[in-house]
């Protein structure tokens, strides 16, 4: 089999297991309809790029379709973003101002009409056949790379700050959502960079080695199929959304603050905060909320009769601690407390972990490493 031969068995393949994972995610049960179908749209786009390798012949019949298809790939990165976004953010819903996202798509088709849709064929065939050398198509290659890299980036700096809401206001240190989402885009930075070179050899006209990065493309987009599929079957409840309207501490710290020690005296402020604090602690001690697996500053905050940010300020801010630290501590105290106990020796590891306030070994054993530098089993066999 040549390699021509080769990367349409692959994109053939690849297309019709894309089929097969969007209908999926479009007709599966789940809270998380708009995700999946954001998701599911977003990978269609990948689908009718890639019938390219195979629907060549239909070029003739359908030509105003198959540029259609080519355009279409402007929707990618879009539609990434919004389905990250919405894994994101719990409360997201699509507004008329998404459709601002859909601006590349329509400048491009409206770039390639006067000389392709409004042609006749033999000009489109003529378009087609030199469409690298004229200004319409050069437009496209690079904007198409520029938008990419802008999504991508844009993407990166969404999960940065989404990262750092989750820690500042839940105590998950799972944190499924992120690595899922960070993973997917990383590997859509390192499938891009390989349709950038893609892109150099196609206009240097070096065949063999555009053929090699081709396969290459398409065994990536099979192994993330794979990967994706797997991932549906073995976290089936991967996701945790944050609500939107939650903000970095540090973004609120430079206004909230002097507003209330304004008037006051630093001395007197010092200790009101160290009173705040002492009384957070002793409610931690006490009434031991960090127990609650799902446990969040909201709630926290409720139980103390605080405003949620003045809390998030505290504990952020004064104590130095992200929220999601500040309550592992004390599940990790409490797990000590029980390994160290004579009378509980016959709690498995396990046991121990969900009756503190984990919800996974892993993540278990990840946090008492962190507080201890020993494995919980480690530490049970010193004590």
């Amino acid at each position: 089999m040549d390699k021509h031969s080769l990367i349409g068995t692959i994109s053939s393949i690849a297309f019709f297991s894309i089929l097969l994972l969007a209908l999926f995610l479009l007709t599966v049960k789940t809270k998380n309809k708009l995700s999946n179908r954001l998701l599911a749209f977003t990978f269609l786009t990948v689908a009718l790029d890639i019938s390219a390798y195979f629907t060549s012949s239909i070029a003739m019949d359908y030509p105003n379709l198959m540029m259609l298809r080519s355009n279409l790939t402007f929707l990618f990165s879009p539609l990434l973003y919004l389905y990250i976004t919405s894994v994101c953010y719990a409360d997201f819903k699509l507004q008329p101002k998404h459709l601002l996202h859909a601006i590349p798509f329509l400048i491009v088709v409206l770039v390639v009409t006067p000389r392709y849709y409004l042609v006749v064929i033999q000009d489109k065939l003529w378009f087609t056949t030199h469409f690298l050398q004229l200004p319409e198509g050069i437009y496209i290659n690079i904007s198409g790379h520029i938008q990419a890299i802008a999504y991508l980036i844009a993407m990166f700096i969404l999960l940065r700050n989404y990262k750092q809401v989750f820690l500042q206001n839940y105590a998950d240190i799972t944190l499924y959502s992120y690595k899922w989402l960070f993973q997917l885009t990383l590997i859509t930075a390192i499938a891009h960079i390989l349709v950038v070179l893609q892109s150099v050899f196609r206009m240097t006209g070096k065949g063999d080695v555009l053929t090699t990065i081709q396969i290459l493309v398409m065994l990536q987009l099979l192994g993330v199929l794979c990967w994706i599929i797997l991932k549906t079957m073995y976290s089936p409840e991967l996701f945790r959304g944050i609500n939107s309207r939650l903000h970095l501490v540090e973004d609120s710290n430079s206004t909230s603050l002097p507003q209330q020690v304004a008037g006051i005296e630093e001395k007197k402020f010092n200790a009101n905060i160290k009173e705040q604090i002492d009384r957070v602690r002793k409610h931690m001690d006490q009434e031991s909320p960090y127990l609650e697996p799902a446990l969040t500053i909201q709630d926290l905050a409720n139980q103390l009769s605080l405003p949620a940010r003045e809390l998030s300020v505290l504990i952020n801010h004064h104590l130095d601690q992200h929220f999601f630290d500040f309550v592992n501590e004390y599940r990790i105290n409490k797990a000590m407390e029980i390994l160290k106990d004579p009378s509980k020796k016959e709690l498995t590891v396990l046991e121990i972990l969900y009756s503190v306030g984990f919800n996974s070994k892993s993540s278990f054993n990840t946090a008492f490493k962190k507080y201890t530098n020993l494995t919980p089993t480690q530490y049970r066999n010193r004590v």
